[in-house]
């Protein structure tokens, strides 16, 4: 699974979980086959690391920073994991009536800027 920007992930150090960062950026380095990586790391305050990464790592790879193990794993929403495309969805019977007042209501947020 390719990593890319905006991208979610879970920092691994040491082989536990260490933090959780979203990745800002992805430029060159000088050093041909390296990337410059900018990951805003999610804590109080909020921080900016650059790392400086093989393509591998980006994308799950071990490596190590003065020893210690890293791993940067990609981070998928359980929304994402659940979401099921129109195609998907099981239709009624034909014949059986809808279902009122099952289902959740769906609520547009822009549509209630708008009224304001």
């Amino acid at each position: 699974m390719s990593t890319a920007i905006n991208d979610l992930v879970l920092v691994h150090i040491d082989n536990k979980p260490g933090f959780y960062a979203r990745i800002e950026d992805v430029s060159p380095d000088v050093k041909p086959g390296w990337w410059r990586v900018k990951l805003l790391v999610l804590t109080v305050p909020l921080e900016i690391y650059t790392w400086i990464l093989e393509e591998a790592q980006i994308n799950g790879t071990p490596f190590t920073m003065g020893g210690t193990p890293i791993r940067m794993e990609k981070i998928v929403s359980p929304l994402a994991r659940e979401s099921v495309t129109p195609s998907q969805s099981p239709e009624p019977p034909p014949g059986d009536p809808p279902d009122k007042g099952k289902g959740a209501k769906i609520v547009s947020l822009l549509d209630r800027k708008k009224d304001k």
